[in-house]
């Protein structure tokens, strides 16, 4: 089966793209999860912090969202040693000042789910790209989001990092058309 180009560099890759990557997500604690493992992304490679992701919900308590929220200073030092995880400051921090927004937009709205799916009317952006090099980095959607979510505190939420959060949680399709992911994300989602 045709897959996209991205996906055939690993297994724990081939895996991400044919189980996961494009799915629509209205889990909040899946999408807290890939929001702090997005962040946590930012330069460098997703295929390093996939092979994080256990080490991550390990060190992040499954990213429960109000269990991050109260993270003190001891905890944050732990994170710093773990290597499991990314050990960067700013990104450790970020993680629990975003999980602080997460709170406030749940309040807000009820749920992260509907504050993110309202961006685009709560059904999936399908694209139709026949080759990765055609694929942006970012949008105006992705820019958009990444204003309103900078404008509610959170942090590590540039343009290209929202983007590849829309691409993780099923914002967008951004399977290629020759990709067996497009259609089936497409018939059962769209």
């Amino acid at each position: 089966m045709k897959k996209c180009a991205w996906a055939l560099s690993s297994l724990s890759e081939q895996h991400y793209h044919d189980l996961e990557w494009g799915v629509p997500i209205h889990d909040d604690r899946l999408l807290f999860e890939f929001l702090i493992l997005e962040g946590a992304q930012a330069g460098l490679s997703w295929s390093t912090i996939l092979n994080k992701r256990m080490a991550y919900r390990e060190a992040f308590d499954q990213f429960d969202v109000v269990k991050v929220a109260s993270y003190d200073d001891h905890k944050i030092n732990e994170l710093l040693v773990n290597p499991g995880i990314v050990r960067n400051k700013l990104k450790i921090n970020s993680a629990v000042s975003n999980a602080l927004a997460f709170i406030n937009v749940q309040r807000e709205f009820g749920s992260f789910d509907s504050y993110i799916w309202q961006f685009v009317q709560g059904r999936p952006v399908c694209n139709t790209w026949e080759s990765a090099v055609e694929i942006p980095t970012f949008t105006k959607l992705s820019e958009m989001i990444s204003k309103d979510l900078k404008q509610r505190g959170f942090k590590f939420v540039g343009s290209t990092i929202c983007y590849a959060y829309m691409q993780a949680i099923g914002l967008v399709n951004d399977h290629t058309v020759d990709c067996f992911r497009h259609a089936e994300i497409k018939q059962k989602y769209s």
